[in-house]
């Protein structure tokens, strides 16, 4: 029995990382070759979800379960908050608007941490080969209660790109906090894996 049980352990425990390194933003893609608004945006994104790639991979259930004090968010709550303004910036730029009465289901962590570096990578791909002219009809809106609320795409930018790079980086502090640091095996200066 002994004998089977290692070699399945290995083939799962490879298959594990085998799927998890297909998801997005295992590493950053090449460069773009022009500077353009929307290459920049992307560009923008693919750094979010490379360091969210990172800050979530091999997370135990005791660094899913820490927060650092009791009125402060688990990191847990905080990947899920960050999966909503996944949501938000793939909205924006697929010109949905974000209805306050729509409720993301609860759901588990993997799958979580799956669809949140989607929603990046699909946002990126659309950002990327986006028009100037396309650029200015990507709005960030929001309808609920009566209310019907729009802003233009930089406060996309200063609002939950920019939040949720914030929040990755208290995840990175919460897993260190938890015992389960960030792996020295990254760049974040180029968005690759090193050798080690």
């Amino acid at each position: 029995m002994k004998t089977l049980f290692i070699p399945f352990f290995a083939i799962v425990t490879c298959s594990l990382f085998a799927q998890d390194k297909n998801l997005p933003y295992y590493q950053i893609e090449d460069e773009p070759e022009a500077y353009t608004g929307g290459a920049v945006a992307s560009r923008m994104i693919d750094g979010l979800g490379f360091r969210f790639y990172w800050a979530t991979e091999g997370l135990r259930s005791q660094d899913l379960d820490y927060k650092p004090g009791p009125d402060a968010r688990s990191t847990l709550e905080t990947i899920g908050h960050i999966h909503e303004m996944s949501v938000m910036i793939l909205n924006s730029v697929t010109k949905k608007v974000n209805l306050a009465e729509t409720k993301i289901p609860a759901m588990p962590f993997e799958k979580l941490r799956a669809e949140t570096l989607q929603n990046l990578k699909k946002a990126s791909t659309i950002l990327k080969n986006a028009s100037e002219k396309e650029m200015k009809e990507f709005k960030l809106m929001f309808k609920g209660g009566g209310q019907y609320l729009e802003f233009s795409f930089w406060s996309l930018i200063n609002g939950p790109i920019a939040d949720c790079i914030w929040h990755v980086g208290q995840i990175v502090s919460f897993r260190r906090a938890s015992g389960n640091p960030l792996t020295e095996k990254i760049s974040l200066l180029t968005g690759k894996v090193i050798a080690k």
